[in-house]
């Protein structure tokens, strides 16, 4: 792999690298301070589905900002917000009020806000590099997500067995404010029209059209996108299981750090593994042996077992994710990726809701561990699905003009 840097890429990897540490420590680790209270199971799967419906209703306003604003400064004003969240945690906890609401209050910002930024990297990379960069580039983005957005979730959950919330939250609020600095003092070459003659409310209802054009497109890229539900699906059934079977949190940590590292070993390799074959063949292949995986993890009667199987869970659902992002970078017209975008995690986002109310079933009744057979029927059935579309005579995608 080529870790040369650009001046384009060395803040914004920086950006991305801080970026990562903050939203994993509130993401990953909270949750986990949550559950260390008694029978928190289903009050965290509610949590956790109050933030992916209110994710769902500002998805489509959050896309059609993406393709109106300067996407560079979305992402400053997404680390400003987390920042100021983080600081206010620590202000609460130092003055002694402590609440599990406080604490789902902050989850709920850093979710929505992390779904906004999550979508403005995407459009800011097909903007801001060219085609030829992005193979390369995305790679180096896989080996920083996993390095802190799993392993600070992984840490987060240590450090907060170690120390209290009010210097947890103070060193996420240090790493949002760096992000936020490097962000700034990238370089950003807009090619995003600057004036738009569309009314916001007229761009919105344009998602449809776009959807409209490239429907069998659409179709194969949301169900390739299923692999996202699925994995913040598993980080509430894990740490849900984990507590219910009195397994200590340095195993979820274990998961955390295990999952990482199969990305990782994705980031490493992406250059020669998405030169195989063509994206959706690639993805494919990779959703078809991350199910196979994850029906590994529903048999394993030991955490051990189940953490080598994330491990090889976390490596093909990287690889899925890179090919899809690459190929919508080279088919999604750079005027329309942040709604392109939008329709994919509206659908992604529906999934999830769907997902968390299962978890709070299942934990109600006491068969968190049918959660995992219940993921991996979802995705195989994506694969099979996948499959017809792309033998279709019809599925003929061409690449976006610049």
């Amino acid at each position: 792999m080529d870790f040369t840097f650009t001046s384009r890429t060395r803040p914004y990897l920086t950006g991305l690298f801080f970026d990562g540490i903050s939203s994993g420590m509130f993401m990953m680790a909270v949750p986990w301070m949550m559950l260390s209270k008694p029978n928190m199971g289903s009050f965290v799967a509610m949590v956790a589905l109050t933030c992916t419906v209110l994710s769902f209703l500002l998805t489509p306003v959050f896309a059609t900002f993406i393709d109106r604003f300067s996407r560079k400064q979305l992402l400053i004003w997404v680390q400003i917000v987390q920042a100021t969240t983080a600081a206010l945690v620590a202000v609460f906890y130092g003055l002694g009020i402590e609440s599990q609401w406080i604490l789902a209050a902050a989850q709920l910002i850093f979710w929505v806000s992390n779904n906004l930024g999550w979508s403005s990297n995407g459009a800011f990379t097909q903007e801001n590099f060219e085609p030829n960069e992005y193979a390369a580039l995305s790679g180096k983005q896989e080996i920083i997500m996993q390095t802190t957005t799993l392993g600070s979730g992984a840490l987060g959950v240590i450090l907060l067995e170690m120390w209290g919330m009010f210097e947890f939250s103070c060193l996420a609020a240090l790493a949002s404010t760096i992000a936020s600095i490097s962000y700034i003092v990238t370089p950003y070459r807009r090619r995003l029209s600057q004036s738009i003659a569309s009314s916001f409310v007229t761009q919105i209802k344009e998602s449809r059209t776009i959807i409209a054009r490239k429907p069998r497109f659409f179709a194969f890229v949301m169900l390739s996108a299923l692999s996202y539900p699925i994995l913040t699906f598993l980080s509430k059934l894990v740490p849900i299981w984990f507590a219910e079977t009195g397994v200590s949190g340095s195993w979820f940590a274990g998961y955390n750090i295990a999952f990482a590292l199969g990305s990782l070993v994705t980031g490493l390799l992406v250059g020669r593994l998405l030169g195989l074959s063509s994206h959706p063949k690639i993805m494919i292949g990779a959703m078809s042996i991350a199910s196979v995986m994850l029906l590994g993890m529903s048999l394993s009667p030991y955490p051990q077992i189940l953490l080598a199987f994330t491990f090889f869970f976390g490596t093909f659902n990287a690889l899925n994710r890179i090919a899809r992002t690459n190929w919508m970078h080279h088919v999604i017209d750079i005027q329309q990726r942040g709604r392109a975008d939008g329709m994919l995690q509206m659908f992604s986002t529906l999934a999830q809701s769907i997902s968390y109310v299962a978890i709070a079933y299942l934990s109600h009744f006491g068969i968190t561990q049918l959660g995992f057979y219940l993921a991996a029927a979802v995705m195989a059935t994506a694969v099979i699905v996948m499959m017809r579309l792309l033998k279709n005579p019809e599925f003929n995608i061409s690449p976006a003009q610049a």
